[in-house]
């Protein structure tokens, strides 16, 4: 054990901690935060499988703190499990940034990987080594921090405490902004792409740098050995009771007050009634799990809520991945405004507002955020195109001659102005639908084509009888923010454009490319052919990008014969702003600061000194339950429609709810420590017995003798 120095009255050793602590938390959101479009943008699965990946993930890094708990009571210690596993922890992030490097496996350099599965193998790799490690130093770090301090530091040791849980806040807030910021930017060895490695590679940093930090302090750390697990005691003796009921359950064995009594033949009544405080509470976390499913869903379904949405905030424009630090923000400001001002004033009214309340008040919050949620989602879903379905078929035509053009379909007709086009996509049988192009002086020319029902098509005109039908690749509005971009050519000779670092090749003559996907901004525009003058202009830069747009940008020849840009929407971009999700964000948070806080509190205040690790221990457990309600529900429920799968959530905690409000209702509060006062008086008691027995013998020994 280290001789601690100190400062300002606080071990030195402590700095360390907290630095470590920061850098840990900020590595861990940092990476989280950017986990769900990873997923959904990069390797390509669909939201669902994205967000089954995700919770399971999450449902890791709760469950492996019971592991770490072990190795560190049992076996290594908690400088040594931290230090082990940070490693762990830092390896599985490199190799998590490694699996984001598009070049990795790009061999034909069209900015696509040529093998996903490497990169999906990679991933998985890094997130199993991070649960491990996260989960595993989780229950260690403030432990080990507390046990820097001297007897009689208990003000210093609550101000660390204080001043870690500042850190874990700082560190989560800070990642949630920065780490979004870094994913837009574009980078790339062969073609610029999301900048995912940069992203996760920050995270990856700044892992190491907090097990660098940790390591030099090494010197002023207090080291205590293992001293054992006390989860292994309490699930020994409870195992020997169930046993021990088993093997006597004959009738003709009188029935024991609590079915733990019957571990008393082996452990002593302290032990039994210690683990009797601790399974009272543990029977109350059986709801629990439930608001968890809905808490963390903040990092999947509501950042995926958020990528059909529109970011731009004034002159801020806000990442779909971004809306979590909402979250962090309300935390740090809701946190004291909870503790000074609305419990003191719920006092003062003369309302017993018990620990039991308030985490159901938290739960019913949490099912109205969800409420929001699904309200929210509606006004989404009504701004979404509609597409063609069944025996339909959708066409717009686009002139891109130098004429106009008259355009006639079953019961309408249209003029079309030179480079125009009609202001949305109409809608036919397919089995009704005959077009016919015509112009001033030309005969009509009907339009032969096969069109594919179930799709969009596009009616390319440049002159009356010079046409060609497209169809459209989009069949559902462009997902997780992004913007489709196409070119049409209205040039005579084919040529290859570039986009912001993506290339379109061999773009025909009087033809349309494919869709491609761009995120919000401008982006740059280059025209790559031998048949422009040189003393032309190759090079555009596009509007404003916003989030979830399709635009058709048609590249045409002016008088002098240089190339001139004009663009066309063809679905417009997301207008339900991202401010409307600020609501469900804040009854969600008030909702875990009256159920999450409350229930640490009131579970610590419920079992005995030394068995609080076994309820971090439960508590966290509920974390990871949680986070697997989810990925059954995202996997086993498949709703057609996500506002529904908000309201079943909803409705699923509220049932769990009042189901929790009613095992309150029926709960004593207990006072542990005057239960084992107690104990120890009447230990005192025995002592003093025996001491007073055996002078008394002596006596009669020195008589007899």
């Amino acid at each position: 054990m280290s001789r601690s120095q100190s400062c300002f009255g606080y071990p030195l050793s402590i700095f360390f901690i907290v630095v470590n602590e920061f850098c840990e938390r900020f590595s861990y959101y940092g990476m989280r935060a950017l986990l769900i479009l990873y997923f959904t943008l990069f390797i390509r699965w669909d939201d669902n499988l994205s967000t089954a990946i995700y919770h399971t993930f999450v449902a890791l890094c709760y469950l492996t703190p019971i592991l770490g708990a072990l190795i560190a009571d049992s076996w290594l210690g908690k400088f040594k499990t931290i230090v082990s596993l940070s490693i762990v922890y830092t390896i599985g992030q490199v190799v998590l940034a490694v699996s984001s490097i598009n070049d990795l496996t790009d061999g034909n350099r069209d900015g696509t990987p040529d093998s996903l599965p490497v990169h999906v193998a990679l991933s998985m790799i890094g997130l199993a080594l991070i649960a491990l490690g996260t989960g595993g130093i989780k229950p260690c770090v403030s432990a080990f921090g507390g046990d820097q301090f001297e007897e009689g530091q208990e003000k210093q040791r609550n101000r660390f405490f204080s001043i870690f849980y500042l850190a874990i806040n700082a560190g989560s807030l800070l990642s949630t902004i920065i780490t979004p910021i870094l994913r837009v930017q574009q980078c790339g060895i062969h073609s610029k792409q999301s900048c995912y490695p940069l992203a996760f590679g920050v995270p990856a940093a700044l892992m190491a740098v907090s097990l660098i930090v940790f390591l030099i302090g090494s010197r002023m750390y207090k080291k205590f050995q293992p001293q054992g697990n006390i989860m292994a005691k309490v699930v020994k003796c409870i195992g020997f009771a169930i046993k021990n009921r088993i093997r006597h359950r004959s009738k003709k064995f009188p029935k024991r007050e609590h079915w733990l009594d019957w571990a008393k033949e082996k452990y002593d009544e302290r032990l039994v009634s210690q683990i009797k405080m601790v399974t009272r509470v543990m029977f109350l976390y059986i709801p629990l799990p439930m608001f968890w499913a809905l808490f963390d869903q903040q990092g999947s379904r509501w950042t995926l809520q958020a990528t059909t949405m529109n970011g731009r905030m004034g002159i801020i424009e806000i990442q779909p991945d971004q809306m979590q630090t909402v979250n962090a923000i309300l935390i740090v400001i809701l946190v004291p405004i909870m503790e000074a001002v609305v419990y003191p004033l719920i006092a003062k009214c003369g309302f017993n507002f018990t620990s039991l309340k308030r985490m159901t008040v938290g739960m019913f919050l949490a099912s109205m955020a969800f409420v929001l949620a699904a309200i929210v989602q509606v006004e989404i879903d009504k701004t979404l195109p509609v597409f063609p379905k069944g025996n339909e078929v959708q066409v717009k035509v686009l002139n891109i001659g130098n004429d106009n053009m008259t355009i006639s379909f079953p019961g309408e007709m249209m003029t079309l102005n030179q480079m125009s086009q009609t202001n949305e996509f109409m809608t036919f049988d397919v089995d009704k639908l005959s077009i016919n192009i015509s112009s001033t002086g030309s005969p009509v020319t009907p339009v032969t084509h096969n069109f594919e029902q179930g799709h969009r098509h596009t009616l390319l005109v440049w002159a009356p009888s010079q046409y060609r039908v497209i169809k459209d690749g989009l069949d559902e509005k462009p997902d997780k923010g992004e913007n489709g971009i196409r070119f049409v050519n209205a040039f005579d000779e084919s040529f290859n454009i570039t986009m912001d670092g993506t290339v379109y090749v061999n773009v025909n003559s009087h033809n349309a490319s494919e869709y491609q996907f761009f995120p919000s901004g401008t982006k740059s525009i280059t025209i790559s052919s031998t048949e422009i003058s040189q003393q032309c202009g190759r090079d555009f830069n596009s509007p404003r990008l916003e989030f979830g747009g399709a635009y058709t940008y048609v590249i045409r020849s002016t008088v002098d014969g240089c190339p001139e840009l004009k663009v066309f929407e063809d679905i417009s971009p997301n207008i339900v702003n991202m401010a409307l999700q600020i609501p469900q964000y804040f009854l969600l948070t008030c909702g875990e600061v009256v159920f999450s806080v409350t229930g640490l509190e009131f579970s610590y205040s419920q079992a005995p000194s030394n068995m609080k690790s076994v309820l971090q221990a439960g508590w966290l457990l509920t974390v990871a339950v949680g986070n697997i309600i989810v990925l059954i529900v995202a996997g086993v429920g498949q709703m057609s429609q996500q506002w529904a799968e908000y309201i079943l959530f909803a409705a699923l905690l509220l049932f769990v709810c009042i189901v929790f409000g009613i095992m309150a209702r029926f709960y004593t509060y207990v006072n542990p420590a005057e239960i084992e006062a107690q104990f120890d008086e009447d230990e005192k008691k025995k002592n003093l017995e025996k001491d007073n027995l055996y002078p008394t013998l002596d006596s009669v020994s020195q008589t007899q003798m």
